[in-house]
């Protein structure tokens, strides 16, 4: 069953820039070995967390249409997430922070179609379907978590990258593909290791993104919730590792109580995290995001917001006091002596918008060299252009088809032809072009008239700054598609007759069939040919207690006592699984 991108009417009305991400889940790719990996993590996991997860998390995994004995199908998971409002997309690996966020903002799941490898049971640093599907949908169940994580996506999506994000992520998306890529060298998976750790310890101011990206983690990914005393688990890392959902619930693992200090606590990714933040309750999470919001260039604009966007060197939107946006890549600004913004700079396509929506002829066909402006008072004016009427625009010559000279109190000089002004929903200018017209500052010429059309940006000041676009249609491509793919192992002769193993196996579990002589010869093939795999040994004595056969079952626990000898590491996997079909 190869499913194409299943669609519901919340992935339909996704923009062009999401659906790029959007690939196929391929169920047929999934092997028998695959199977089996879900099916440990997932009864692992739901025999645990049903005594120390929130209670959201066991329903939930029935609500959002999660099984325990073989992965999901996005097909399954879109009709039934359709009745609670959501929908789930199968996407690359990981996808750039800003595109991870605008969907959760739409209530669309990201999900990570492939699943780790056998070898990474216990935890991977690559996003894969045990944690996006066992961990983060069932706990959207919940009706106040899902408002928040869509909150939270509407608030991340617009926070302002640093060029240091964008290194980072490609960093973290690298060593995740080659970890779980199986042929990838010791000596690629160290210097990919070495280089996320590099990024991790470089001591850089934390934008925007990485400050909300720490919230993301110790909420959405790895928090708790309760009492500090006696917490439950709600985030999806935790959820989703079978290792660290057990240790965290420790003295070990310090309790803090969360508040948005944990906007400044960074974390590594490669490691179990020592420290851990409680939220009282999922309310609270909303209230400590809003508590952040306010710190956002988003909301207080201003030459910090811009200075931001300008560092980021990404589309980016600042808004006037008027209404007027800007989008586009912001490379310049002029301040003065208060640091308030006299003059602004972009590079390349840039669009003008209103309420989020494109000035019709003004996209980036217009601006296609870019956009620059002066806003502020002007010089010996007490009335802002922008509260201008028509007979105070008159008297003071802003006229259509008048010629017009006026300066700043910047000193920013402006003469030129006054062709014609847009004004907004509510009759006010936010916008005035010239032709023939000079731009002058400090003997500085800004704009000449050999430039074109000058658009004036009317305005005072900037009251927002933010990450993307007003109008997403304004641009082809709002994020960067890495160049970096996720790779499928090269499967070996062997390893394709291990998987024949897996799969006959599994027919005798879900067709409730049995023969000892088939299993036998299995079970001495695994002996022989494969000496390191427990999982299938596993599943061989699963088979042989559900069948009430005590043929066979001796040799199998002692095969399985010499793998936890010899393989420590191993060892608490095959006793957890021994307690899981025991009891």
């Amino acid at each position: 069953m190869n499913v194409d991108i299943e669609t519901n009417p919340l992935i339909d009305r996704l923009p062009p820039h999401l659906k790029q991400f959007i690939k196929p889940q391929n169920y047929d790719d999934y092997t028998s070995i695959n199977q089996a990996v879900w099916r440990y993590v997932m009864r692992k996991n739901v025999s645990y967390l049903g005594k120390v997860a929130h209670h959201s998390y066991t329903k939930g995994l029935t609500l959002t249409g999660i099984g325990v004995d073989t992965i999901p199908s996005m097909y399954g998971m879109n009709r039934i997430l359709k009745s609670i409002g959501w929908a789930a997309v199968a996407v690359d690996g990981f996808i750039p922070p800003n595109a991870f966020m605008e969907f959760q903002a739409y209530k669309v799941l990201v999900i990570a179609s492939d699943i780790r490898q056998l070898e990474n049971i216990q935890y991977t640093p690559a996003p894969d379907i045990i944690h996006e599907a066992a961990g983060h949908a069932p706990i959207i169940a919940n009706p106040d978590y899902a408002e928040y994580l869509r909150r939270f996506g509407e608030i991340g999506a617009k926070a302002i990258l640093s060029s240091h994000d964008n290194d980072m992520y490609e960093a973290v998306r690298q060593l995740s593909i080659l970890k779980e890529s199986g042929s990838s060298t010791p000596y690629a998976i160290k210097a990919a290791e070495d280089l996320v750790n590099t990024l991790q310890n470089k001591k850089v101011p934390l934008s925007e993104m990485a400050k909300i990206r720490n919230l993301h983690w110790w909420t959405v990914e790895y928090g708790l919730i309760g009492a500090l005393a006696d917490p439950k688990i709600y985030g999806a890392g935790l959820l989703s590792s079978i290792g660290e959902s057990k240790w965290c619930m420790t003295d070990s693992v310090k309790k803090v109580d969360y508040s948005i200090d944990a906007a400044t606590q960074e974390f590594d990714i490669t490691k179990p995290q020592p420290q851990l933040f409680v939220t009282p309750d999922f309310a609270y999470l909303m209230q400590v995001l809003e508590e952040f919001s306010n710190t956002m260039a988003l909301r207080k604009g201003g030459f910090r917001g811009l200075q931001k966007l300008i560092d980021s060197k990404k589309i980016g939107t600042i808004e006037l006091n008027t209404g007027l946006q800007i989008s586009g890549v912001f490379t310049e600004m002029i301040t003065n002596e208060d640091n308030d913004i006299v003059f602004f700079k972009t590079e390349g396509p840039t669009a003008l918008a209103n309420r989020e929506k494109e000035l019709i002829g003004l996209g980036t066909d217009a601006n296609n060299n870019g956009f620059s402006s002066p806003i502020g008072k002007l010089k010996g004016i007490s009335l802002a252009i922008e509260d201008m009427g028509p007979r105070d625009l008159k008297a003071y010559n802003f006229y259509d088809g008048k010629r017009i000279a006026f300066e700043y109190e910047s000193g920013v000089t402006i003469e030129g032809l006054n062709v014609t002004g847009i004004r907004n929903l509510y009759g006010k200018l936010i916008l005035i072009e010239f032709e023939d017209c000079t731009v002058k500052y400090n003997n500085r010429l800004l704009f000449s008239p050999d430039q074109g059309t000058f658009r004036l940006a009317v305005g005072s000041n900037i009251t927002s700054a933010f990450a993307g676009a007003a109008d997403f249609r304004s641009f082809n491509n709002l994020y960067h598609v890495s160049t970096t793919t996720t790779t499928k192992p090269k499967k070996t002769k062997q390893a394709l007759h291990l998987e024949l193993l897996y799969q006959k196996i599994k027919e005798f579990r879900t067709l409730n069939t049995f023969d000892i002589t088939t299993v036998t010869t299995i079970f001495d093939t695994l002996k022989k040919d494969y000496k390191t795999d427990w999982l299938l040994t596993l599943e061989i004595y699963e088979l042989l207690v559900q069948n009430n056969t005590e043929t066979l079952k001796k040799s199998v626990i002692e095969h399985l006592n010499q793998l936890k000898t010899k393989h420590p590491n191993k060892a608490h996997l095959i006793t957890d699984g021994l307690n899981l079909i025991q009891h």
